[in-house]
């Protein structure tokens, strides 16, 4: 993900909570990055979400085989 404050910036419309914007306002918020970094962090949850259930299978099998034989290369672990 290109980071923020490298890319071109665009301006976009959105609609907030009235007594929301004036409290950020009120506070000294900048709204737009506020945005910038919400939308980020969904973002990055979004993908972990989307990973974790096409990877779900793998994990699952990587579990099992661990339960099955133990965690590989454990004879050679120094903890």
């Amino acid at each position: 993900m290109a980071k923020a404050n490298q890319t071109p910036r665009k301006s976009t419309s959105m609609t907030l909570d009235s007594a929301i914007l004036q409290e950020a306002r009120d506070l000294g918020i900048n709204v737009s990055r506020a945005a910038e970094h919400g939308v980020i962090a969904a973002i990055r949850a979004e993908r972990a979400r989307l990973w974790k259930a096409q990877n779900a299978g793998a994990i699952a099998d990587y579990n099992a085989f661990v339960d099955a034989g133990g965690v590989p290369l454990a004879a050679h672990r120094k903890f």
